[in-house]
């Protein structure tokens, strides 16, 4: 399974933008997807996550101004992002997912990245 993410761009604070990740196949049922991102010096974090039945983890900072959704039958991902701030300027990457739901944290599943897609949010 290849994840490919796009959507991207820059946008001013306050704005809005739509990611999409789309797999190369059937995202099946026992995969858990999620949304990380790396800001320029910083640790890669989980952003949110979505089940394929759509049980969503989102992050404490992105909270009530994000929201995840699943197409299962298009294998597609889609992280909404709205009242951007600066600090949301990162390189967004979609992969498999282990959630903890204890945590209340999605981590990735395997190390495998893809190319990612970059936002800028200007203040």
């Amino acid at each position: 399974l290849r994840l490919v993410e796009s959507g991207g761009g820059s946008v001013q604070s306050g704005g809005s933008l739509t990611l999409s990740c789309v797999g190369s196949e059937f995202i099946g049922a026992d995969v858990d997807i999620g949304w990380f991102r790396q800001a320029p010096g910083k640790e890669r974090m989980g952003v949110s996550c979505i089940t394929y039945l759509g049980q969503v983890i989102l992050s404490r900072s992105v909270k009530d101004r994000f929201r995840i959704s699943r197409i299962n039958a298009n294998n597609t991902v889609i992280l909404y992002m709205n009242n951007l701030k600066s600090e949301d300027t990162a390189t967004y990457y979609c992969a498999r997912a282990t959630i903890d739901w204890g945590q209340g944290e999605c981590k990735i599943s395997g190390d495998d990245w893809g190319q990612g897609t970059q936002v800028f949010v200007s203040s």
